[in-house]
């Protein structure tokens, strides 16, 4: 039986699973399967996980279309793994990323583990920009994989993994909107632990452009709220961050308009901070260039979502009310 299962779910990511699937096969550390599981995609990657059968042990299962979480639970029940490790469709993952994992889990044990995301050199400079918009600390505080946090770390699906044990105890992903983090929180809940292997990066494609990547932090700061009604004590500082942001911008914005052009200035100081610190991270003029729209639609994004979820279901408590969520977290 292989140490580590790793599950991935997909719909509709032929090349993804491609350059996947090319990145497992060059890693070091081989006591591992693969377990790939089509969720009705229209566009069954299939054909491409077969050319890969004899270089990687990879399993392939075609199911009907009924979301990515549930696609995850079908490949956990047919995965044979002491562990159980998360990537999604759009990973590369580094030729050591195993060796790492495993020799730091010897190291210092843990229930559940996860590691941050880079972008990886062969990515378009849109992809590099949204990269850092999503991993700098100016513009997340640092609480996806980050060194420097301002919340305990929170293992996300695209690098994650744990034991069989704790999904004996605590059983497999709830179908909704930050699935990980609840998958995470319900793991701390249950007394497992929990921490970052920084070394054991994945390199993340992300979204390919900004008006996805809008939709996509849009949804993240809507499920924050829904995460909030499921575990009250959840929602800390960092994540209204954004959504503070948002209402102190507008409301700059409006005083530079009408008042004085100097209420502008605050502003421009801290997207000229996302510039520099993008070019020093990049070392790149095109991608320092693109981070600062990338970094504005993030904040704005998960801000206005926020807004709208918090306003709606909390001061309105209209759509799924609070027995609704706590339903959910029963499971029922």
């Amino acid at each position: 039986m292989p140490k580590y299962s790793v599950i991935v779910p997909v719909y509709n990511r032929i090349d993804e699973i491609e350059d996947l699937l090319g990145s497992l096969v060059s890693q070091t550390f081989k006591d591992f399967e693969v377990i790939i599981v089509e969720d009705g995609s229209t566009e069954p990657c299939g054909d491409a996980v077969k050319r890969y059968a004899g270089k990687v042990d990879v399993k392939y299962f075609y199911k009907s279309n009924e979301g990515r979480s549930i696609a995850r639970n079908y490949g956990i029940e047919r995965s044979q793994g002491d562990y159980l490790v998360f990537f999604d469709s759009d990973c590369v993952i580094p030729h050591d990323y195993f060796e790492i994992l495993d020799r730091e889990l010897l190291a210092n044990p843990l229930d559940c583990f996860g590691g941050p995301d880079a972008a990886h050199s062969s990515f378009t400079p849109t992809q590099k920009a949204i990269s850092f918009a999503m991993t700098s600390f100016l513009t997340t505080g640092g609480i996806r994989g980050g060194k420097i946090q301002m919340e305990k770390f929170v293992p996300r699906s695209f690098n994650m993994g744990y034991s069989r044990k704790v999904y004996d105890t605590v059983g497999g992903f709830r179908e909704m909107f930050s699935e990980d983090i609840d998958m995470s929180t319900r793991i701390r809940q249950a007394g497992f632990s929990i921490g970052l292997v920084h070394p054991a990066h994945v390199f993340h494609k992300r979204r390919i452009d900004f008006r996805k990547f809008w939709r996509q932090v849009y949804v993240f700061g809507m499920s924050r709220i829904t995460l909030k009604l499921l575990y009250p004590d959840s929602l800390k500082l960092v994540h209204t961050l954004p959504a503070v942001a948002v209402i102190i911008g507008l409301v700059l914005v409006a005083l530079g308009l009408f008042v004085s052009p100097w209420f502008f200035l605050p502003i421009g100081v801290y997207l000229v901070a996302i510039f520099i610190a993008a070019l020093l991270s990049a070392k790149s003029l095109g991608i320092a260039l693109r981070a600062v729209p990338a970094s504005v639609v993030q904040i704005c994004g998960y801000g206005c979502g926020f807004i709208k979820a918090y306003f709606t279901k909390i001061i309105l408590r209209r759509g799924r009310d609070i027995n609704e969520e706590i339903a959910i977290r029963k499971g029922k």
